[in-house]
């Protein structure tokens, strides 16, 4: 299997296929194994579903409904993008005879859409909104696992842990906080054996990834509204706003308030010349003579001395990317990424500051294993060269071009005196 979170190779034979799962999922139901060639997400799942307790011949049980369902489903964070999430999900799941469906955190369904017909039928296994399809309910299936993986996948047929879901396929991708990465629940197209491609799991990770997008444009980051806000990520210049006011910083001054910025305690001037400069000759008039000219520009009170500090906290777009990630809200880094830290300087400290950065990102984006972000990374100027990247990202999606571009840094790699290397550090 080229991608272990696809339930089907392109090709392969659907019936055959059903035939050797329904197969392997008794052997599992009387022994306790799992025999190949189920795939490894499926046969963790089984078995988690078998410790949690669910039996084969379970059902869904309805939480919510009616007045708690609508109040539920009102206060919840992705109500807020159902409308994108319909309109494009809702033709292809009702062209197609297939649901689309949302569930929260915990894998209750929160809504389902789509043909009439489908949603009848699905209507006799509990597949209606308020219905708890977490994996620890109803075993395996695509919502419920999603959200207990943190991943997309794919459930065909008789990978379903219980059987009366085992006449359907699905596909779900978890839908994340964008500021704190926090998982806020999944979408999932479910439907006949038409979906078991990968195009499903890509649509639905698609379409997880415009939610986010969509949310963090409907609720920015919030924690420096009324405070100095620092902009130097993909640019040489940085830009610093005050009150409203937008100050485009030379690239001395961009190095200095990067610094003084991430240590808010402050800096010495004997510290910050080791910081910003390369040249240990160069005289400590030097930067007295930057930093009182950057003290005119800033304006009164905002920067002081003995040490040297700026007296109101600066939020930074770099110390964003790093609280994310810190948190684990890859996604929402890497949305926050817009390029290296001051690309073109040469400080010291900018440049340990800059790889750190992008080296922390770039190795959760290749732990992350989510192809689009790869990608994302891959075809930005600085992760162009990133062999390592295009490595992850030709194992996951090993496309024509992706395989084409990978060989040619290998190659590149192998020429005598050469090596590939991120542009993002």
């Amino acid at each position: 299997m080229t991608d272990p979170w696809v339930a089907l190779e392109p090709g392969a034979d659907p019936a055959e296929r059903v035939r050797v799962l329904r197969r392997a999922h008794e052997t599992f139901a009387v022994a306790g194994t799992v025999p190949q060639p189920v795939r490894s997400v499926v046969a963790d799942s089984w078995r988690r579903s078998a410790r949690a307790g669910v039996g084969p011949e379970g059902t869904a049980n309805v939480e919510l409904t009616d007045g708690d369902l609508g109040v539920y489903r009102a206060q919840h964070p992705l109500a807020r993008v159902m409308p994108l999430i319909r309109e494009l999900m809702g033709t292809f799941a009702a062209d197609g005879e297939h649901l689309l469906a949302v569930c929260d955190a915990q894998g209750r369904l929160l809504w389902v859409e789509g043909h009439p017909a489908t949603r009848r039928k699905a209507g006799r296994m509990n597949f209606v909104p308020g219905a708890r399809w977490a994996e620890s309910a109803v075993g395996t299936n695509a919502p419920g696992t999603a959200v207990a993986v943190d991943r997309p996948v794919q459930v065909f047929a008789a990978e379903h842990f219980i059987r009366r879901v085992q006449p359907w396929t699905c596909a779900a991708a978890p839908v994340h906080d964008p500021r704190t990465g926090r998982v806020l629940g999944a979408v999932d197209i479910t439907g006949g054996d038409g979906l078991a491609h990968p195009h499903s799991l890509g649509f639905v990770q698609a379409v997880a990834r415009a939610a986010e997008s969509q949310l963090a444009l409907l609720a920015p980051e919030q924690t420096s509204v009324d405070g100095p806000e620092l902009t130097a990520l993909g640019r040489d210049e940085a830009q610093l706003c005050v009150d409203g006011r937008k100050m485009r910083l030379s690239r001395r001054h961009s190095e200095i308030l990067v610094l003084l910025a991430r240590h808010p305690e402050g800096l010495t001037g004997d510290e910050l010349l080791c910081a910003l400069y390369e040249d240990e000759s160069v005289p400590p008039v030097t930067l007295r003579a930057e930093l009182a000219r950057l003290r005119r520009l800033l304006g009164p009170g905002l920067l002081a001395s003995r040490p040297y500090r700026l007296t109101l906290p600066v939020e930074s777009d770099a110390a964003i990317v790093e609280r994310r990630l810190e948190g684990g809200a890859v996604t929402g880094a890497a949305t926050a990424y817009t390029g290296p830290l001051l690309p073109g300087s040469q400080a010291p400290a900018v440049v340990r500051l800059r790889a750190r950065l992008a080296d922390g990102l770039r190795t959760a984006l290749i732990a992350r294993r989510d192809p689009d972000l790869l990608a994302d990374w891959a075809h930005a100027p600085w992760g162009e060269d990133d062999l390592d990247v295009w490595r992850a990202l030709a194992a996951m999606r090993p496309t024509a071009p992706v395989r084409s571009r990978l060989a040619a840094l290998e190659s590149e790699l192998a020429a005598p005196g050469t090596r590939s290397r991120g542009r993002g550090r």
